[in-house]
Formats: C-alpha cells, structure tokens, sequence
C-alpha cells in the first residue's frame, strides 16, 4: 500500500483564495475590510520569519495588516496596554501576539488581555472553555487546518476511532475536542500511556503533535489509517539541516491509506487558517454570515 499524499501546500492556497473571495465581497456589498494585528516582541529569528510570512499573507488576500514591533525589554504594562488599544480599535478584527514572549513577560496573562471575540489563535480561557463545551469559538489555526483537510479527505468522521498523540493546550487538547465536535471515538495519548503503538494501531485517523522527530514508525500505523503529522522539527542528516515531522515518513507511507508530509502538510494550513479565522472575527463583529466550510 502506498498512501495518498495529503498536499496541505495546495489545500491551504484554496483557503487563502476563498478568504481572499470573501474580503472582497465584504469590501464590495459592506464597506469592510477584515484587519489583523499582530505583535511581536523581541528579536527572536524564528518569530520574526513566522510574522512576516503573516503580513504578506494577510495583505494577499486583501485584508487591513497592522504590525507592532516591540523591543524585547518592552514592560509587561506597555505590552497591556497596546493590547487594549487593539480591543478597542474597529479597524482591527483579529490580534495576535507571537508567542513565545520575553521571560519577563506573563504569557497568560497577556494572551487572556486579548478581547476574545478577537484571539485569532484560540488560545484565551474563554475560547478554550467555548470550545470544551461545545459552543462557538475561536478555534487553534493548526487544529482548525488539520480538521479542514480531514473534513475534505473523509467526507463525515463520525464513528471512526481517532488517537491524538500529545496533549498540547496548543494543539493535542483542542484537536481531540474538534474531532469530538465531529463525533469521533478520541484518545488522547502522551508521554505516559503504556503500549503507545498498540494504542496508535487502533487509530483510523492518528494525529502526531509530540515534538520528537520520527518518532511514530509504520509499526504505530493501522493499514488503510490517515495520518496528520503536526511536527516540524530540524535534525542533521548526512551532514545537512532537514525538516522532519513526528512520523517516519517512509515506514508510515507504505502502512497508511492518506498522510500528510512534512514539510508541505499541515505547516502551510496555519497560516490560512489564521486568515480564516481573521476572516470569521470580522463577520462575527459585524453581524454577518460566517464563511462557510472556513469554520469547525
């Protein structure tokens, strides 16, 4: 058996070119332009690639982008403070304050500052309550685009056993309560559960977001199984820097019925889901229909 290769780089242009419909119509019929503000603090290399990817993305499709660079010994009551002049601007729909923060710095804190009808990542208490139980919210961008790319590879998940391996408030924790949301059986497993592959083998759908480079071989994978690999990690390999998922991509290929590579899976899918749920913010805060199929 060889997989079918779920191509997350075009599923995720599809995205962006419908939120890009979108902004337009709103822009023709409404006078409204969707705005997305993202902060950053500190130098970090990582974060400032991460935010620039975010503004040209976000001025592709359309949309207002307003980005503050902080310096990284910024006080916390300075970054408060922008936080609440960005609640309280109309022109911006969605915030997002690129984690990781300074030391110094209280992430929680400054993460549940955020206006929540905004907190384009998800990641405010109210949203992740909203979410546990069920009702409306702002969803995680990398759990929201691996349930898109499910949603399109399956049709309906109901019934089918689904095994999340790691327990992330960022990723593992919101996705096994998307795919609840869509009547699957989930299992959350994690550093301590015993007999890991034999649990993974049970998965019809087996999502990786551990952070340990190929960590799940084939012999994790039930035949005919769909695999989202959520990792992104760097290793040397034969003297070169290389990106690899949680998975083995190899072993895991010749087992599985559909899976995603990396890079070029659920990486491009963040990005676009942050435009989507920018996108949804902003008819919500206005009163319109939500896009649809851009929404858990």
């Amino acid at each position: 058996m060889t997989a079918k290769v779920i191509d997350g780089k075009a599923f995720a242009a599809n995205v962006r070119a419908q939120v890009a419909a979108h902004v337009a119509k709103l822009k023709e019929e409404h006078g409204i332009q969707p705005g997305l503000a993202v902060v950053l603090v500190g130098e970090d290399p990582a974060s400032q690639v991460y935010v620039r990817n975010k503004h040209a993305s976000t001025i592709e499709v359309g949309m207002a982008s307003f980005e503050h660079r902080l310096p990284v010994d910024t006080a916390e009551a300075d970054l408060l403070a922008l936080v609440k002049s960005l609640n309280a601007d109309p022109k911006v729909h969605g915030i997002l304050v690129q984690l990781p923060l300074p030391s110094h710095l209280n992430s929680e804190l400054i993460i549940n500052t955020i206006d929540p009808a905004k907190d384009v990542d998800g990641f405010h208490i109210s949203n992740v309550g909203l979410l546990g139980t069920g009702q409306k919210s702002m969803v995680p961008c990398t759990p929201l685009g691996c349930l898109m790319m499910l949603r399109d590879h399956h049709g309906s998940l109901a019934g089918l056993n689904a095994v999340v391996v790691g327990r992330s408030n960022i990723v593992g924790k919101p996705m096994a309560q998307l795919l609840l949301g869509d009547s699957c059986t989930v299992t959350i497993a994690h550093s301590r559960t015993k007999d890991l592959a034999a649990v993974c083998r049970g998965a019809d759908i087996l999502v990786a977001a551990v952070g340990r480079p190929e960590m799940l071989t084939g012999d994790y994978v039930k035949p005919g199984a769909t695999v989202i690999d959520v990792g992104i990690n760097r290793i040397e390999r034969d003297g070169k820097a290389k990106l690899v998922g949680d998975v083995h991509y190899a072993s895991a290929a010749a087992v599985a019925g559909a899976i995603t590579p990396v890079p070029g899976g659920v990486g491009p899918m963040t990005i676009a889901c942050l435009l989507a749920n920018a996108l949804t913010a902003c008819c919500r805060a206005n009163g319109l229909p939500e896009p649809e199929g851009l929404t858990a």
